[in-house]
């Protein structure tokens, strides 16, 4: 019975990490990338999940849910637009830097997949709650059992 609950438990927390790394993505959607600072804190993250693996008492592995491995940078090319009056413009064609003079990069983020993975993170973690519940409603009806 515990194995389900900490199954559910880690399905929470994965969850919870995805949710924040949407909210970022959103915070910096519209934000211009700074010539200056290093592009990569502009980069759309995203959270690499994978099985959770115990060794039980008897030696062998279990999954026992999931975990969150990384959080990754999307290296997709930054999204140009033309705007030579901006401060963060480039002011020359570096190609080394993906840059290109009058063009300001902005993160490669799309609103629709943010909130496609906001809406996918919420329903599981919703779903990882009811889970969660019912282990426990069962937990405390077959303790009543014994009693």
């Amino acid at each position: 019975m515990y194995g389900a609950l900490d199954i559910s438990v880690s399905g929470i927390a994965a969850q919870r990490a995805r949710l924040e790394v949407v909210s970022a993505n959103v915070a910096k959607i519209d934000s211009p990338v700074d010539p200056a600072k290093d592009p990569d804190q502009f980069r759309r993250q995203f959270a690499a999940l994978a099985p959770r693996t115990v060794r039980g008492q008897d030696g062998k592995e279990r999954v026992v849910g999931v975990e969150v491995t990384e959080i990754g940078l999307d290296q997709s090319p930054f999204r140009k637009v033309y705007d030579p009056d901006n401060p963060f413009a480039a002011k020359v064609t570096d190609e080394s830097k993906d840059q290109v003079a009058g063009y300001v990069n902005y993160p490669d983020i799309h609103w629709p997949t943010e909130m496609m993975n906001a809406y996918d993170a919420t329903r599981l973690y919703e779903a990882n709650i009811v889970v969660a519940e019912a282990t426990k409603t069962m937990m405390a009806q077959a303790l009543q059992l014994i009693a």
